[in-house]
């Protein structure tokens, strides 16, 4: 990341009940003759989430608000766990070694980026992967799973990388499963905490937003 980063997860607990997802950026011009003109701004998406749907206690707040200290608010970047998107698969399923393909063999290259492809009949999306969770990757090479002994994982770049004299064969697939965070920062310097409006129902508003690589 261009400016800090700290390697610490967001309450999960609060992360669980927040709300949001991917933004996109789209440019469109209706013309004269009914037609309009599209325009795709932003290659990817940013994901966005209000953290404070997930605050159900006092105790709940606490833990943001220290969190928040900690971070310096705006300052660091933090990693946050997507309430359905976090895995190479969905949401109820196991992640598999042949998940995602994230490159090819030359024979040469041991570094690859792990990646999810979005897809369906009519597109896809390739999303870079930076905050795969410790502990969870899993490679396959041409369809067969890969020893964890002749590959390390780089965890706060997404990058999996061979062993040298285990680069994947000229034409290998190589594919992967993983979990993964969303490397996020608040979208604020302020949070605001009123007691008596929050045991009244009303929730508090704890903007995040995706930091792009």
């Amino acid at each position: 990341m261009a400016n800090g980063f700290h390697e610490v997860r967001f309450p999960l607990r609060v992360a669980l009940g927040a709300s949001g997802g991917p933004v996109r950026r789209t440019d469109i011009v209706s013309l004269s003759n009914g037609r309009e003109n599209r325009n795709r701004r932003w290659q990817d998406a940013r994901r966005r989430y209000d953290a404070g749907s997930g605050v159900r206690s006092v105790a709940d707040l606490y833990e943001v608000l220290a969190f928040f200290e900690a971070r310096a608010g705006q300052f660091y970047g933090f990693r946050f766990r997507d309430p359905v998107d976090f895995k190479s698969c969905g949401p109820l399923g196991t992640p598999a070694a042949t998940d995602q393909k994230i490159g090819t063999g030359d024979g040469v290259q041991r570094g690859f980026q792990l990646v999810k492809t979005y897809a369906d009949g009519g597109g896809s999306t390739e999303r870079i992967i930076e905050k795969p969770v410790e502990g969870t990757v899993i490679v396959a090479v041409s369809g067969e799973m890969v020893s964890s002994d002749l590959f390390e994982v780089e965890y706060d770049t997404g990058i999996v990388r061979f062993n040298p004299g285990a680069a994947p064969a000229d034409g290998a697939v190589v594919k992967a499963g993983y979990a993964f965070d969303v490397p996020v920062r608040f979208d604020t310097d302020r949070i605001d905490i009123d007691l008596s409006q929050f045991e009244a129902g009303r929730i508090p508003t704890i903007p995040l937003v995706e930091i792009r690589p």
